[in-house]
């Protein structure tokens, strides 16, 4: 914190406060975590992941500084006195036509509530709305450089199109010879000579409708209701003429793409930090190491262990909150959260269960039978499925099974595209947001693979382990807002991070980072967290390693002016 203090004459002085964070004059100040900040800093402030939720108000309000002097509406010379909540404007003493209205004397309170009111959305317009509106905006402009080329593409094709049916229709009228025009023309004669005969007709009818008789007789004569005497006009026909299949193929292959809104994605926003910063740590009670997680809320969480063979619920508190006592097989992914919060696990009776949110029902999903034998299993928030990984003890082959919400069996993923199996021991499984699944299967006690797998089954590839050549011992994985997979090696006891195509990127976290023997891991969408849990250790560690990219331009600023600074 700077203070710069500024002469005035001879006598006077005058303390400029500075920022916290460099040496500009401060206009913010943060109420959670105390720092005076200037326009740039608190920018800055508002987008990182780490304060985004940070309570930032203009100085001023530091001194719970309430503006109370505004002007009338009505007459802009006077100060408002009162505050008129049906209306919601402030007005004087000389406004009448609020007379009968439901006035409010208190602006502190008015002013609070509804601050309090619009806290959130304002916060979201900071954090949220103008930082993505600059990135769409940038590749808006992107795309006004190079459109002109596209759409001329897509004149230079529909013009094509156009002349191919030109030619069409030229050929039709072509085709109309000499014969079929005579015939027309003698079709046209003969609707002429029709129409003259109904029109007499309907002539002498007006004439003997009072004389019953001769309306008999003249009736008896006439032929117009005689079938023969209409003209045929069904004779004309052109559709063997017209190669109607021709337009339609050229018509159906105009296709205009509505691509909808734009969206922005994580890749342009997020970016990797230069070395993962510890968040925090916490105990949790009751078991000893964290083999696998499964988080409900950003701080409530499942966890099992694998020398007590037991399932808890716990909070950041390290509180033990419920318990699932002896679940056989608790070394793998056995357990999962829906997107109710509801647990799904694998019971010591080899069946997928779900005990709900409220641990008051517990039900069984599916039924899993002989010999085949469930490993683990995972919840798609994409397209609410389940994942089974299964072993099956007779024939030792193993696969992924896609079932849908109703315990609908609906996929088997178990070989490549040469017939060769993809799984020994598929013990943990978790999907990428591209909708990748993602497997980390034991081939035996000290080697391993990731299998990767596209929606549809298709094997795309498999992860062996870093150029190092230490090979792999994958334990838990999961996936980040980039796309990246995360996996626990034993081997190099850490937790490596690979691309979404299988290209190793990095060790992310190691011994040096604090890490020990990683097991288990759970990235948290919203708040952009890893937890980590390891083996011979009951403490949960929580680390960032993904921040929103600095995207301080001139639009980010004129857009940062477009609303109050609050």
């Amino acid at each position: 914190m700077y203070t710069v203090i500024c002469t005035l004459g001879s006598s006077a002085q005058c303390k400029i406060r500075q920022c916290s964070l460099c040496q500009r004059d401060t206009e913010f100040y943060c109420n959670t975590c105390k720092h005076d900040l200037c326009l740039q800093c608190k920018e800055k402030h508002v987008i990182d992941l780490d304060t985004m939720y940070h309570d930032v108000v203009i100085y001023c309000e530091k001194f719970q500084y309430i503006p109370i002097q505004k002007t009338c509406v009505r007459h802009p010379i006077r100060i408002s006195e009162n505050f008129c909540y049906s209306c919601e404007l402030p007005i004087c003493g000389q406004c009448e036509e609020h007379r009968n209205h439901n006035i409010l004397l208190d602006f502190v309170k008015e002013y609070q509530t509804k601050r309090k009111q619009h806290k959130e959305i304002i916060q979201n317009i900071r954090s949220e709305t103008i930082y993505n509106n600059c990135f769409l905006l940038a590749t808006i402009k992107a795309d006004i450089k190079t459109c002109h080329n596209e759409i001329s593409k897509f004149q230079s094709e529909m013009s094509k199109k156009a002349h191919i049916i030109t030619d069409v229709i030229y050929s039709v009228i072509c085709s109309l010879n000499e014969s079929f025009i005579c015939r027309v023309k003698q079709q046209i004669e003969k609707m002429h000579r029709h129409l003259a005969r109904i029109e007499n007709c309907e002539h002498k009818f007006e004439q003997f409708t009072h004389r019953q008789v001769k309306l008999l007789k003249f009736l008896k004569k006439a032929r117009i209701f005689k079938k023969e005497e209409s003209p045929n006009t069904s004779q004309i026909v052109l559709t063997d003429d017209i190669h109607i299949e021709v337009v339609k193929r050229v018509l159906n292959a105009i296709q205009i793409t509505e691509r909808g809104k734009r969206k922005i994605k994580n890749e342009s926003v997020l970016k990797l930090m230069y070395t993962s910063v510890l968040h925090r740590n916490f105990t949790v009670t009751g078991v000893g190491d964290v083999y696998h997680i499964s988080r409900v809320t950003s701080d409530l969480l499942w966890i099992s262990d694998y020398w007590d063979e037991n399932v808890i619920l716990t909070n950041t508190a390290g509180d033990n909150l419920h318990h699932l006592p002896d679940i056989p097989g608790s070394y793998g992914g056995i357990h999962t959260v829906n997107s109710k919060g509801d647990l799904i696990y694998i019971d010591r009776y080899h069946c997928i269960n779900k005990l709900s949110k409220g641990k008051n029902e517990n039900s069984t999903l599916i039924e899993i039978k002989k010999p085949w034998k469930p490993l683990s299993v995972y919840y798609s928030k994409s397209n609410e499925d389940f994942l089974v990984g299964m072993r099956n003890i007779n024939s030792k082959t193993a696969t992924i099974n896609r079932y849908s919400k109703t315990a609908e069996h609906i996929q088997t993923i178990e070989q490549n595209n040469t017939g060769q199996k993809l799984y020994m021991y598929p013990r943990y499984i978790t999907e990428n947001c591209n909708g990748d699944v993602i497997v980390a299967n034991y081939l035996s006690i000290h080697r391993g693979v990731v299998v990767v797998t596209d929606n549809g089954g298709r094997h795309r590839f498999s992860y062996t382990g870093p150029p190092s050549g230490t090979g792999l011992q994958p334990r838990g994985v999961c996936t980040d807002a980039l796309l990246n997979i995360l996996v626990c090696d034993e081997n190099t006891k850490a937790v490596q991070m690979i691309d979404k195509d299988g290209h190793f990127l990095l060790l992310l976290l190691t011994e040096s980072e604090g890490v020990h023997k990683p097991r288990s891991l759970s990235y948290d969408d919203e708040t952009n967290l890893l937890w980590v849990g390891s083996l011979n250790s009951n403490i949960i560690s929580v680390y960032r390693y993904v921040n929103k990219q600095e995207y301080l331009t001139g639009d980010y600023k004129r857009l940062q002016n477009l609303i109050v600074r609050k």
